[in-house]
């Protein structure tokens, strides 16, 4: 996967801006890159210090192409840990080409995706977890994402993954050890100090694997389906969340007819809802479709928030608890939210009866927006964000959770082990697998096909 070429791709986002950023990297890059710039003032670039910026032009012959700043980042102390030149030039899509084409023609090749992260993680300039956390950063959409992000790319899940390793390395290079003593039955491992590591590094990864639930859902947003029928304000309350008029609102009954999605940031934290098609029978063939696809995305939903008109059901509660429970007896795995619409109409008296018939039910009126602020609050108190405030490190990528799993097996196994007083060689096997399976997630172990499959998903450029 890896060579001695100098690769150049442009770094920022492709099409016409204020500026661009032309990045190449590789032995020949600051030779390559003196060739076609020529600095206001003379200076060559070939011999300027690391981390230094020049302002030039690019020449190509005797065609000036752009007036540029030149950086130059000198191996090792650069992102790729080798030599790297960086041209800002004008965002223009034409000067961005004519440049990259001359660069390849003066013996650049173009970068692959990820292939300058790859070779900063080759370098050892970071490890394989910090590498992938620069991707999440990139696609980070809200604050928590990329707070995460940001605390993984810094090595706080390496040094934690670190630390684990190297501890159980010095224990398993004693256990080795004994076996070159086997004859003279000598124990250098202390039994008692081991389990109690074991305990220890059962209980944290017992910790990250369970924060994969937070960390997936920062990563990825939540989806929240609206249900419940039609005309009960599902759309109105999508509008009222999103402080605009996304989807049409009418007193038709089944205006909407397809679920509409949109996102939403409360507090760092990403919320997908999905208005969806009332509910109800119907021999309407479009409608029935839509009812359908209903279904469909509540399946999909982390959270399901059932809408229903609170001022509708005013006079008959009890058939509101059979509509309800449709939806929770065919979705015992999910979380519904009982959301009263339209309380603004109800009499005091029928507001005390659906309180006390439904405590759990939040109270709104999505036309006046009356407790939006409200459902708000309730839906942040249903993610566990502590973590996030806490410092804790917090898994969020599945290639990461699934060697955590497997480490975890192994560890188990290690323990078992030492419960019926297996010989050295026996433990050994289960330690070697859990050290490779902590060696998985920082890249200690690693094979092309792994590193080729995490850095495809990277953009050309970084």
């Amino acid at each position: 996967m890896y060579n001695q070429d100098t690769i150049v791709a442009l770094a920022t986002p492709s099409g016409a801006g204020a500026i661009a950023v032309i990045r190449l990297s590789g032995p020949d890059a600051i030779i390559i890159g003196a060739s076609v710039f020529k600095s206001i003032h003379g200076k060559d670039l070939k011999n300027q210090p690391t981390h230094t910026i020049l302002l030039g032009h690019i020449i190509d012959g005797k065609k000036v192409i752009d007036e540029v700043l030149a950086s130059v980042f000198k191996n090792p102390k650069s992102y790729t840990g080798e030599d790297t030149v960086e041209f800002s030039c004008h965002g223009s899509s034409y000067i961005q080409q004519e440049i990259i084409q001359l660069l390849l023609r003066k013996g650049c090749r173009s970068a692959q995706a990820g292939e300058f992260t790859l070779r900063a993680f080759l370098n050892g300039k970071m490890d394989l977890s910090q590498a992938e956390a620069v991707a999440d950063l990139i696609a980070s959409e809200n604050e928590a994402a990329h707070q995460v992000a940001i605390q993984q790319m810094r090595g706080g899940f390496s040094n934690e993954i670190a630390n684990l390793r190297e501890e159980l390395l010095n224990f398993a290079s004693l256990i080795e050890l004994e076996l070159d003593f086997a004859e003279e039955d000598v124990e250098f491992a202390d039994r008692k100090q081991f389990e109690a590591l074991l305990v220890k590094i059962e209980n944290v990864l017992k910790k990250l694997i369970d924060s994969f639930a937070t960390g997936n859902v920062i990563k990825n947003g939540i989806p929240v389906a609206i249900a419940g029928a039609p005309n009960a304000g599902k759309s109105t309350l999508l509008n009222a969340l999103l402080n605009e008029e996304r989807a049409i609102v009418s007193d038709i009954a089944g205006t909407t007819r397809d679920a509409i999605e949109d996102e939403l940031t409360i507090k760092g934290i990403g919320f997908r809802f999905i208005d969806t098609a009332g509910i109800r029978d119907t021999i309407d063939t479009i409608e029935s479709i839509g009812i359908s696809k209903t279904y469909e995305k509540i399946n999909q939903a982390r959270l399901v928030l059932f809408l229903f008109d609170a001022n509708g059901y005013a006079n008959n509660f009890k058939a509101l608890e059979v509509e309800i429970n449709k939806i929770k007896n065919k979705y015992p795995q999910k979380k519904v939210l009982l959301i009263a619409n339209k309380t603004d109409l109800l009499s005091s008296e029928s507001s005390q009866i659906l309180t006390e018939k439904f405590p759990d039910a939040i109270l709104i009126s999505a036309l006046k927006q009356d407790g939006i602020e409200q459902l708000k609050e309730k839906l942040l108190s249903l993610v566990n964000t502590g973590v996030l405030t806490s410092g804790d490190t917090i898994v969020t990528n599945a290639r990461h959770y699934d060697s955590l799993n497997k480490a975890l097996e192994e560890i188990k196994k290690v323990q078992l082990g030492l419960q019926e007083n297996l010989s050295g060689d026996l433990l050994a096997i289960d330690i070697r697998q859990a050290l490779f399976y902590f060696g998985e997630i920082t890249g200690q172990v690693t094979n092309d096909e792994l590193l080729g499959n995490i850095f495809a998903n990277f953009c050309i450029g970084k």
